[in-house]
């Protein structure tokens, strides 16, 4: 059998023979085997997708022009027609209902982060408007609210009661094909370190994520939600096997927050740690294998003021195993202003408890234009305790920049770390002021973008 321009191989020439010759009997997997159906997780489903939305923002972005565009003169002598200074920018991705009575939707809040407007689309084809009730970058969750008719929610699971091993099912809208769903199991427990996050013990799994998955349900084979799946390693672009979830428990505790404040309230212990490792541990003349040391007290905090000091070793927060310096902080990061914590201590190798009423932080801030004229638009803030980069670097970071202003033209970026001025090592908010205030110019600034060291020159 030969078709133009192409040849049949002979198996599958003969596969074609085979499927011409009508069978005797129809082949096909039965429905029922040994007098039981067949295992499925198509009865959860059927109850737990109502649950799981997808979610449409649309934003209004600036965009970046050369500054000759700028000048009215050079446009008309070219003949330069008027570009738009803003562009319209849609994302999608998915989120979960957890309150159908009040409207209460979980997502990501990289999902909504800058949204003018957010459209939620349920499982039956409703599409519905959205308001954010609060946001925590820290967390990387958000709170939606949409009209409150008809919804089906999810029940947070335990998350803590997790094991690795035990099978999971992610639910999203991946690239914005639509609603779908993949399984597999948890992988790993409480990883951290990422930098994907402030606060990071996530939820490893290899169920299918994708970009879009981001707020979906990761649930467990009962259909309760276990973790929001929130990010990928993905060096190819699209799902290696390597997922990550924030946990179902520290969604809530960030949720009620956000329902309560409308923000998040975290309390401030006022300590840095570090690790417990085995040369500590010999140096400190300790048998404890894990935890956080205390390297720094903070004056006048929550720490100080209850009698915690430098050397110590945290064992146990409120009866919770504390494993190293990120579990420490991550624990601490969920509880609120006002909250009591008990902390199980090792002090010389002794055993001692203390108690201690968490504070709130208060940054100190600095106005970049009392500094220099090219740096007006962005608020210069301490790292705070709360920060991913606490007691990791010395420097002052750029918490704000506003768009078009004149450090956002000097080519300054949020997150930004300044780390040095005029060839001189900065820590604090008060030695900027102090060594940038002096008049020279041109300024000097070292600077921390990522994992890169780069050097600013104001004039």
């Amino acid at each position: 059998m030969k078709i133009p321009g192409f040849l049949l191989p002979a198996a599958l020439l003969a596969l074609g023979l085979a499927v011409a010759a009508p069978p005797p009997v129809q082949a096909g997997l039965p429905a029922i085997m040994d007098n039981q159906a067949l295992p499925s997780l198509a009865p959860m489903l059927e109850r737990v997708t109502p649950a799981v939305v997808n979610i449409a923002t649309e934003s209004r972005v600036s965009t970046r022009r050369n500054p000759l565009l700028e000048d009215p003169f050079f446009r008309r002598f070219f003949n330069i027609p008027d570009q738009p200074r803003e562009r319209k920018a849609q994302s999608v991705g998915s989120g979960v209902v957890v309150d159908a009575k009040r409207g209460y939707v979980i997502t990501n809040h990289h999902v909504v982060e800058g949204a003018d407007t957010i459209t939620v689309t349920l499982r039956d084809g409703r599409q519905l408007n959205a308001k954010v009730i609060g946001s925590d970058s820290q967390s990387d969750v958000a709170v939606i609210q949409i009209p409150s008719s008809n919804l089906t929610a999810l029940q947070l699971a335990d998350s803590d009661a997790l094991r690795v091993g035990d099978f999971v099912v992610a639910i999203g809208n991946p690239f914005g094909l639509g609603q779908t769903v993949t399984s597999g199991i948890v992988s790993a427990l409480g990883r951290a370190g990422l930098g994907i996050q402030g606060y990071e013990d996530f939820i490893q799994t290899d169920a299918s994520i994708n970009p879009g998955n981001s707020g979906g349900a990761l649930v467990n084979l009962r259909g309760e939600l276990v973790g929001v799946n929130t990010a990928i390693i993905a060096p190819s672009g699209g799902n290696v096997g390597i997922g990550f979830a924030i946990p179902a428990n520290m969604v809530s505790r960030v949720m009620n927050q956000i329902v309560t404040h409308g923000t998040v309230r975290r309390g401030q212990l006022g300590i840095s740690v570090q690790d417990l490792t085995p040369d500590l541990a010999r140096a400190f003349n300790i048998p404890a294998t894990q935890g956080a040391v205390i390297a720094q007290v903070s004056p006048r905090s929550a720490a100080a003021r209850a009698g915690v000091k430098t050397g110590d070793v945290v064992l146990n927060i409120n009866g919770k195993p504390v494993h190293d310096g990120n579990g420490l902080r991550n624990i601490i990061g969920l509880l609120e202003v006002g909250e009591t914590v008990r902390l199980d201590l090792l002090r010389d190798g002794k055993p001692l408890t203390i108690e201690a009423k968490l504070g709130e932080y208060q940054p100190i801030k600095l106005e970049g234009a009392t500094l220099h004229p090219q740096l007006a638009g962005v608020t210069f803030e301490d790292i705070g305790p709360n920060s991913p980069l606490a007691g990791e670097v010395q420097g002052v970071v750029a918490a704000n920049v506003e768009s078009g202003s004149p450090a956002a033209r000097a080519g300054l970026h949020k997150s930004d770390v300044i780390i040095g001025v005029n060839r001189q090592r900065v820590g604090n908010t008060a030695e900027l002021q102090q060594l940038a205030a002096n008049g020279d110019s041109p300024l000097l600034l070292n600077l921390l973008r990522g994992r890169d060291e780069l050097v600013l020159v104001l004039r």
